[in-house]
Order: C-alpha cells, then sequence, then structure tokens
C-alpha cells in the first residue's frame, strides 16, 4: 500500500513472526514498536472482556474531570506460567529481530517498570547490546491506589508507587567495526541528533495521547505523535532506511515515520486493529502537533521561551 502524505510505507495483516521469518536478512534499519506483552491482555478472551468494558486483565479507569481514561493492563496479575511464556516471546522476538537488523541498526522497544527485565533480557542474550532506556516522562494512571477492599483502614497507603514515566528500551544490533565504518556502509549505528548543536535525549516529557488522536484511532495503547515522532525520527541517523513495526496496532509508529519522511513497514495480526489502522495512519500523520501545545506543555513552553513542534515533533526553538 503506498500512501498519499510523504513516504511510502506498507502495512500488512499478517502474524508478525512469520513476516520476519520470511523477510531478507539485514533488510531492516531500525524497529520502533510498542508489543502486546504477548499473550494474555491481547488474547482473544481479554480483548473481549476489553470491548466489553468490564473483567479481564484490563483496568477500566473511573471517568473523572468530564474526561474518559482509556483502559490500561494490570500487570501485575500474570503468574509465573505467563511470565515464562512472556520471555518465550520476546526470545522469539529478538532472534527475529536480529535476523533482519542491519549491523548497527536500532530497536527501540516499550516497556514498563514492572515487566521490563522480562523485555530486555532476551534481547540481550541474543545478541543486541543494550544502548540505555528512553524515559517518556508522562502522568499515568499506574500505581498510587490504596490497598484493594481496604481503602479506607489504609488511607494513607499506596501498593505501588505512582507512575509517572515509561521506560522504552534502546537496543543495537552490534556494528561491523567502528561506528564511522557501519554508518558509511550500513547508514545505521548511531541515533539521530535533534540538530548539530542538540543531540536526542534519553528523557522525553509527553502528555497521554490526545483525545483527537484517540477519536482517529481507537486503541488502547495508542501513544501520542507527538513522543511517536521523536523516537521515530531518531531511529535513522541519516534520515534513511526503513522502519518496521511488527505489532502496529493502530499505526501510530507508520504514522509518526510518514510526518518524518521516513519508508515504513507495519504488520498486524489483530483484523479489527488492522482495520482502523487503515483509515488512521494518513489522518494521524497529517495531524499538526503545534495546535494545543500551551495547554499540553505549559511549563515546558515557559522554559523554552515558546518554543514550538516541528512537523518531526522535535522541539526547535
Amino acid at each position: 500500500m503506498e500512501n498519499d502524505v510523504k513516504s511510502p510505507y506498507t502495512i500488512q495483516f499478517c502474524d508478525a513472526f512469520d513476516w520476519m521469518a520470511a523477510g531478507l536478512p539485514d533488510s531492516i534499519q531500525a524497529i520502533v514498536t510498542d508489543p502486546p506483552y504477548g499473550l494474555k491482555e491481547y488474547s482473544e478472551v481479554e480483548k473481549q472482556k476489553l470491548r466489553a468494558g468490564r473483567g479481564g486483565v484490563w483496568r477500566i479507569p473511573p471517568s473523572f474531570d468530564g474526561c474518559k481514561r482509556s483502559p490500561v493492563p494490570r500487570f501485575t496479575v500474570l503468574d509465573e506460567v505467563e511470565r515464562n511464556a512472556l520471555r518465550t516471546f520476546f526470545a522469539r522476538f529478538a532472534k527475529a529481530a536480529m535476523r533482519l537488523l542491519v549491523p548497527g541498526g536500532h530497536i527501540f522497544i516499550a516497556a514498563n517498570p514492572l515487566l521490563s527485565h522480562l523485555v530486555y533480557m532476551p534481547l540481550m542474550e541474543a545478541g543486541f547490546e543494550k544502548r540505555g532506556e528512553i524515559i517518556r516522562l508522562v502522568q499515568t494512571l499506574r500505581g498510587g491506589d490504596r490497598p484493594k477492599n481496604a481503602h479506607a483502614e489504609f488511607a494513607n497507603v499506596s501498593v505501588m508507587p505512582r507512575s509517572g514515566w515509561e521506560p522504552w528500551g534502546l537496543f543495537r544490533k552490534p556494528c561491523e567495526g567502528r561506528v564511522q565504518d557501519n554508518l558509511r556502509k550500513w547508514r545505521t549505528g548511531g541515533l539521530r541528533r535533534i540538530s548539530p548543536d542538540q543531540p536526542f535525549s534519553d528523557v522525553v516529557l509527553s502528555s497521554p495521547t490526545r483525545a483527537d488522536e484517540r477519536a482517529v484511532a481507537p486503541h488502547p495503547s495508542l501513544k501520542p505523535q507527538r513522543f511517536m515522532r521523536q523516537i521515530v525520527r531518531a531511529s535513522l541517523p541519516l534520515g534513511s532506511g526503513v522502519v518496521l513495526d511488527p505489532f502496529m496496532g493502530a499505526g501510530s509508529t507508520i504514522a509518526a515515520a510518514i510526518a518524518v519522511g521516513y519508508e515504513s513497514v507495519g504488520l498486524e495480526i489483530d483484523s479489527r486493529y488492522f482495520k482502523i489502522a487503515e483509515r488512521a495512519i494518513p489522518r494521524l500523520a497529517k495531524m499538526d502537533l503545534t495546535i494545543g501545545l500551551q495547554q499540553s506543555f505549559p511549563a515546558m513552553n515557559r522554559a523554552n521561551g515558546g518554543a514550538q513542534h516541528s512537523r518531526s515533533g522535535q522541539l526547535q526553538s
């Protein structure tokens, strides 16, 4: 499928592992993905409960301030069998990704503080170099709750801290020789800077996904374009190559790639989400991210003297 926005993209309704197994070795320059944690929360049983609005691993947050919050999965309910299944899932993903990526290619992979070790260890065991973490600073609804069914008795107790960040693991397939040699041959090995004077940072201030984006692409794990465009842009150091999202959901990675002018491939196994992505990707890619910027980031804008976002989602003063 060719897009009519800015750059070529392809999306396919398929099993990601089947597609990755059939792909040519050393054919992808970067992977940017928010995986489904393989298994439980996007199983058919759990998706039915999610869509029904009750029960299962998905926690339906209360509505307040006139705003309806999106569901979030309760990862603390996973047992050891399910955690082992996650390790197996990511080991399989890591092996497939190692084969597809060119030397020096990066993976940006969304995680959460409770389960990140189950994601990161299989990648390192497969031979990827851990290059750090991208910290998405965002106010979430995870954590901060009092003990279940004992709220009044333990009014001053939280079972877990209220989460104000989301980790994205950053991994690199080993380079061939020096980074400069790898950049010349494979056009990968580093991260694209925001400008000659400003490197990409491992801390990104982010608002929750905007209501207009959720209206276009209703998916429980939709990430905001303002954040996605920044990390997608950083993933190709010389601004060329193919970005793969093997678990694209509603297509936020692919839309971000279009917005910054990159070629991309998105894969999705759920027919409902694939249909959403077909419609949503061009619309997300065209969204003007300067609209509502002051409301979303008032403190940041004051600190930056009214800095504005470019089309790529990077802060430019």
